[in-house]
């Protein structure tokens, strides 16, 4: 297959391919070079189980990470390249959250326990692609399906649901799959049971890709949204974001189409102490708007970094659609050129012109600084010594 070419690390995959002749790349990694794009996965499925996996690497010289080994991934580390080898499975039980597996030498078994049929191909060694479920020809369609019987695969695992519509908005063209949306709106009471880690991350990995407007349609209108994020969504107000052609930043577009606090997402979503952060500083703040002359500006600097002010700029565009979008570039041109103003004193200017050290001193520079602040941030040292004197308490 020509298409290997795009496959970063082939040359660790044929170091694997010596060692594992039976294993087949399967996965995300044929899908993507099928649909030649550039991929960086390398994940393999074979039938040897685990141990005899780890054993041929290390008598081969390769490190072995036992990653998943309940699951029967071991991680290989060739030419620095980690590569994801899992033992052909079979599922015993499943409870809508996880699986107990069994290993198998079927290829047939494992392909029908996967979850789309873009997902469900392998390519062995001799560069022949295996494809039991049509997902050549689904991928070439622009079409995501799942395999086999959709409720029994969203049965097997609740954030299916979210999977699929993270690939359809990658790699589906048109209206969604009706045999999907029928199974996915039959097993919505399943996204309850889900971590908020695994919600988070699928939705940050949808909400950054390419355009995920129609898919986060389709999800408004099964209610996938409504269960997902407390306070209800605007997607009206994501698709203008996205039309903007703002930067593809998960959180910038959630504070778009989400409508409830930031506190209450950054609970809801599980997000890092930065994330929610960042999410805050996007949605608190003084309005924006193409009018803000540079006083205005250097006001909003001087309290903070230009960064969240340029992302805010994007959502109170979005929030306010008009005929000004050249005045709205003009702004952010005007907040990237702008140096951030700092207030020229601290506590010993104060000690050296005369003041007692105490809460005095904290006093006469806050003052100060609020009489810098109100004159536009541009106020020289002298000045705010002068006006820090006068003052002081």
């Amino acid at each position: 297959m020509a298409a290997l070419a795009r496959l970063d690390g082939r040359a660790a995959l044929d170091t694997l391919w010596a060692l594992l002749p039976q294993a087949r790349l399967i996965g995300g990694a044929v899908r993507d070079l099928l649909a030649g794009r550039d991929t960086a996965d390398l994940d393999l499925a074979t039938p040897e189980p685990p141990d005899r996996v780890m054993a041929l690497l290390a008598a081969a010289g390769i490190r072995t990470v036992p990653t998943g080994l309940a699951h029967g991934t071991v991680t290989a580390i060739v030419d620095g390249m980690a590569a994801e080898i899992t033992t052909l499975r079979r599922d015993v039980e499943t409870d809508g959250r996880h699986a107990v597996v069994a290993w198998t030498g079927d290829w047939r078994l494992d392909a029908a326990r996967r979850d789309f049929t873009i997902n469900a191909m392998s390519l062995g060694r001799d560069l022949l692609l295996h494809d039991h479920h049509g997902g050549a020809g689904d991928l070439a369609a622009g079409r995501v399906r799942f395999v086999g019987d959709a409720e029994a695969r969203i049965a097997e695992d609740g954030l299916r649901i979210l999977r699929y519509f993270r690939f359809q908005a990658r790699y589906g063209r048109g209206e969604p799959d009706p045999t999907a949306m029928r199974a996915i709106a039959a097993g919505l009471a399943l996204l309850d049971g889900l971590s908020a880690e695994r919600v988070w991350s699928e939705l940050r990995r949808l909400l950054q890709g390419p355009d995920p407007s129609a898919a986060l349609d389709a999800m408004h209108r099964l209610g996938v949204l409504d269960r997902l994020l407390p306070g209800g969504t605007d997607p009206d107000r994501l698709r203008r974001l996205l039309g903007l052609e703002a930067p593809a930043d998960a959180l910038l577009r959630l504070a778009a189409l989400a409508l409830a606090p930031p506190g209450e997402l950054a609970t809801r979503l599980r997000l890092s102490n930065d994330e929610a952060s960042w999410l805050a500083a996007l949605r608190d703040g003084p309005a924006l708007s193409p009018q803000l002359d540079d006083d205005d500006l250097r006001r909003l600097l001087a309290d903070g970094a230009a960064e969240p002010l340029l992302a805010r700029s994007w959502l109170a565009e979005a929030a306010a659609p008009g005929p000004e979008p050249a005045r709205w570039d003009m702004l952010r041109r005007r907040i990237e050129a702008m140096p951030r103003p700092v207030f020229p004193l601290a506590g010993r200017d104060a000690v050296a012109a005369g003041l007692v050290p105490g809460p005095s001193v904290g006093l006469a520079l806050r003052r100060a600084r609020a009489w810098w602040w109100d004159g536009g941030c541009v106020a020289g040292r002298q000045a705010c010594l002068a006006r820090l004197t006068e003052s002081a308490p």
